[in-house]
């Protein structure tokens, strides 16, 4: 079976949903505006910039789940969604998932934000598995702390290892879509890799290798 892999943010979405979860929090109350709005910001420039500390970025935005039931945790989501996530939701993305669908493919995504922001996400895309990067939870609550190793640059690749491991399914002939440098090493990994609305180092790189470039907005 050929693997049919996705980025999320700035992929199949129009927007990168761990900064907007930061923003949301911000607008909710839920946080320090100020100083919580200029440390995101800060975060989402480091991985612009492909300098991003992925520890200390999943500390900073795990810690907003921190102790919080998990019933007003799914009510902040449902909120979430609504307010900032169904609005960048890209009818082409979805027109694309379809067609490997269509054609048979195993469908996964791949994202470095946090399960609880994306999985509800990739549901709403239909698509059923999901890498993301994993939090600590102790006694039903998560405990603001990272768990295992993130999905994030060469540890996407790490992580899709482990998942292909014991499934009768492997690499060969494999799709990889994304708008960001940031996964070069999974996108050289892969038979069919596709730039998505690219920034420009991807962009410059995949002119340079001959990959497809297109774009979902």
């Amino acid at each position: 079976m050929t693997l049919a892999i996705f980025d999320l943010d700035n992929t199949l979405i129009g927007g990168d949903s761990d900064h907007l979860w930061g923003q949301f929090v911000c607008e909710q109350g839920l946080v320090n505006g100020e100083d919580f709005s200029r440390r995101n910001e800060a975060f989402y420039a480091d991985y612009e910039a492909g300098t991003l500390d992925i520890i200390a970025y999943l500390r900073f935005s795990l810690g907003t789940l921190k102790g919080h039931p998990p019933e007003q945790l799914d009510h902040w989501h449902q909120a979430f969604m609504d307010s900032k996530i169904k609005p960048i939701m890209l009818p082409a993305a979805e027109a694309l998932i379809a067609d490997h669908r269509r054609r048979g493919h195993e469908l996964l995504i791949i994202t470095a934000t946090n399960h609880f922001i994306t999985k509800p996400i990739a549901t709403a895309l239909g698509v059923n598995e999901l890498l993301a990067c994993e939090a600590e939870i102790v006694d039903g609550l998560y405990t603001g702390e990272p768990s295992g190793i993130p999905s994030y640059h060469a540890g996407k690749v790490t992580r899709l290892h482990e998942w292909l491991h014991n499934r009768d399914i492997g690499l060969e002939g494999a799709w990889f879509y994304s708008d960001s440098h940031n996964d070069l090493p999974l996108l050289e990994l892969v038979d069919n890799p596709v730039a998505v609305d690219p920034d420009d180092t991807l962009r410059s790189r995949a002119v340079d290798l001959g990959w497809p470039v297109i774009s979902l907005r």
